[in-house]
């Protein structure tokens, strides 16, 4: 099974970010629905809010506290269920 992979992320204004990823997705994500969300105050930081980057376990993050599932956001980008970007292993497709 592939994982999604990130492979760049750039802040831009209004709480969005540039995503891409390896398999040729990318796009523009809206996070102010986040912004507003205490646990994400440390974005209104502009220094700390394009500090984003991805680690080496493909987060999606601003800090070790701070970081978003690249999966999650592949989603968004797409449209597409996690069963569709992971489906089970065929000998257990029946059983699902």
């Amino acid at each position: 099974m592939d994982l999604v992979q990130p492979t760049h992320v750039e802040a831009r204004d209004n709480y969005r970010i540039w995503v891409e990823y390896a398999d040729g997705v990318s796009g523009e994500i809206d996070l102010s629905d986040l912004a507003v969300e205490p646990m994400f105050s440390a974005w209104q930081d502009s220094t700390f809010w394009r500090s984003v980057h991805i680690t080496d376990y493909r987060a999606i993050a601003w800090n070790d506290d701070l970081e978003l599932c690249p999966d999650s956001i592949y989603m968004d980008l797409t449209g597409r269920t996690l069963r569709e970007i992971y489906p089970p292993p065929a000998n257990q497709r029946a059983h699902v």
